[in-house]
C-alpha cells in the first residue's frame, strides 16, 4: 500500500489560473491539472492508494471555507485531508477548534506563502494551540521555487521552534520536502536524529543520494512517502524510494505506516 502524504489541489473554477500564476511565479511545470478528480486519476495511474492534500491559507479570510472544504472531502475517494490556518488568524482558537472537531488530522502551515517565519510568536503560539488538541503541523521548509532570496523556514529556525514547544512537539512536527528544500548538507548537519517527521516531497530527483543518506539517517520511522503533486510525479517518486534499496521493512514505514499512525486510521 502506497500513501502519498503531501499533495495539493484547487477548485475546479480557479484551478486552471491558479496552476498558470504559480507555474509563472516558480518557474515549474505541474504534472497534472491540480483537481481533485485530476489527482484521484493520476493516483490510479500510479498505483497510489491513498493521497492526504495539505491546503495553503494565503489569507485569513480563506479559513473557514477551505477547512469546510477539507472536511466535506475528507476520507472520500481514498483521499485525506489537512486543516488550514493563517498566522494572523482572527479566531487561532475557534479555527483549531473547528479543524479538530471536523476530524482533520492536523494544520499545513507554509510561511513563505503566509509572509512569515516558522519560528515568529505567531506560528508559535499556532502550534502550542495545535498541540494541545492533539493536532499535527506540517510546515513548508527550506526554499520555496517562488521566493529563492528569502528562506522562511530555516533548519535553525526549526530548532529553535523544538526548543520553544519542547516536550509538546516531539514526534508531532512534520518538515516537508526531507527538512528543507534545497538545504540537505544543513538538514544533515542540523536536523537528522531530531524527533521530527520529514516527507520525501519534491526533492528526490534533485539530488537523490542526498536524499537517501537524510533517510538512512533520521530512519525509516520518521520518513514519509510524498511527491508534491502537481507539481513532481507520484509514479516516478515511488520508484525513486524503490532504488534507494532501503529494504522491505523501510519501505512499508515509508510508504504507508508512518502515515496511518499520523492519521489515525488502519487503511490495510
Amino acid at each position: 500500500m502506497i500513501i502519498d502524504f503531501h499533495t495539493h489541489t484547487f477548485p475546479n473554477k480557479i484551478a486552471a489560473r491558479t496552476i498558470a500564476y504559480l507555474t509563472e511565479k516558480g518557474g515549474i511545470q505541474p504534472y497534472r491539472e491540480g483537481t481533485l478528480s485530476s489527482l484521484t486519476d493520476n493516483m490510479q495511474r500510479s498505483g497510489i492508494d491513498y493521497s492526504v492534500v495539505l491546503p495553503v491559507v494565503t489569507a485569513p479570510k480563506q479559513e473557514k471555507t477551505i477547512n469546510r472544504v477539507s472536511a466535506e472531502n475528507n476520507g472520500k475517494n481514498h483521499v485525506f485531508f489537512a486543516g488550514g490556518i493563517h498566522p494572523d488568524s482572527e479566531d487561532v482558537e475557534g479555527t483549531l477548534d473547528t479543524i479538530k472537531a471536523s476530524g482533520l488530522f492536523g494544520i499545513k502551515l507554509h510561511p513563505d506563502y503566509q509572509g512569515v517565519h516558522f519560528d515568529d510568536p505567531r506560528c508559535v503560539r499556532i502550534m502550542r494551540e495545535a498541540l494541545r488538541r492533539g493536532l499535527y503541523i506540517i510546515t513548508h521548509a527550506g526554499y520555496d521555487v517562488a521566493y529563492r532570496d528569502h528562506v522562511h523556514c530555516t533548519p535553525d529556525m526549526v530548532l529553535h521552534v523544538l526548543d520553544e514547544l519542547k516536550g509538546e512537539i516531539e514526534n508531532k512536527l512534520i518538515l516537508a520536502h526531507l527538512g528543507g528544500y534545497d538545504m540537505p548538507d544543513e538538514v544533515l548537519q542540523k536536523l537528522v536524529g531530531k524527533p521530527v517527521y520529514m516527507d520525501t516531497a519534491a526533492v528526490l530527483r534533485l539530488y537523490p543520494e542526498k536524499c537517501r543518506e537524510i533517510i538512512l539517517r533520521h530512519g525509516a520511522d520518521k520518513i514519509l512517502f510524498a511527491s508534491d503533486s502537481p507539481w513532481d510525479s507520484q509514479s516516478e517518486y515511488v520508484q525513486f524510494i524503490k532504488r534507494f534499496q532501503l529494504g522491505k521493512e523501510a519501505e512499508e514505514k515509508i510508504f504507508c505506516r508512518n502515515a496511518e499512525k499520523i492519521l489515525g486510521v488502519k487503511l490495510g
